[in-house]
């Protein structure tokens, strides 16, 4: 069934992008190197550095499809080395000071033994460039059968041209979770060295709930340094 469901999820992706008016079509693209890969929380390269790249197109109406990828370190049983995202989703403004981002994110995880993968619709909103509510929803949540449902506000604060603070607190309602789910938070401050590269050091803050369901080596407080260059 979890198979079924990303097969039609990446049909859906196929046919929106195929839609775009592609004519026009802009490329961009990062890489980063990160002391620890912590998504929502929780580290998922056990504390160790982290390879990661993205390549991204656009159509001038908004529909864009990228792909990026990280090495990964799971429970060794898994054989889980690396991470690949696919996207397709649409980028545009609602008003003056409104902006939506809405897009489909299929994780996929190569030469593992046992089945990992996993899709998520996903939706975020931002006004004013510096405040967003970003929202995320699977059914098959980090590769179960159970729904999962991701809320995150967040804020951004430029200190300085080159210099920026972002905050964020976060939910995972995870349907088969110890207590429904768990609470995280972030803090970083971002450095634009020189174009095109950026330094960010971040702390994340995790709630005892994703402790139990983690544990203590992956969840809790972890702190990560990154060097990243866009392109």
């Amino acid at each position: 069934m979890k198979r079924s469901r990303s097969s039609l999820y990446f049909a859906a992706f196929v046919a929106l992008f195929a839609s775009a008016d592609a004519l026009a079509i802009d490329t961009s693209g990062s890489a980063a190197l990160t002391s620890d890969y912590v998504w929502r929380g929780s580290t998922q390269s056990q504390g160790d550095a982290a390879v990661q790249a993205g390549f991204r197109v656009a159509g001038d109406s908004g529909v864009y499809a990228a792909v990026s990828g990280s090495s990964v370190e799971f429970a060794p049983e898994t054989h889980a080395s690396s991470e690949l995202d696919f996207i397709v989703g649409w980028n545009g403004k609602l008003a003056d000071d409104w902006a939506l981002d809405a897009n489909l994110l299929h994780y996929r995880y190569p030469a593992t033994t046992v089945d990992l993968n996993w899709t998520e619709l996903n939706a975020t909103l931002t006004w004013k460039d510096n405040y967003w509510l970003a929202l995320g929803w699977s059914p098959e949540a980090l590769g179960t059968r159970q729904d999962g449902l991701y809320t995150q506000v967040g804020v951004r604060v430029p200190l300085s041209p080159r210099l920026r603070v972002e905050t964020a607190a976060a939910w995972y309602q995870l349907q088969d979770a110890v207590g429904g789910g768990y609470a995280h938070g972030q803090l970083s401050a971002i450095w634009a060295v020189a174009a095109p590269v950026e330094l960010r050091l971040s702390g994340h803050f995790t709630d005892q709930h994703a402790r139990e369901r983690f544990g203590g080596q992956a969840a809790g407080t972890r702190w990560e340094a990154a060097v990243q260059a866009s392109f």
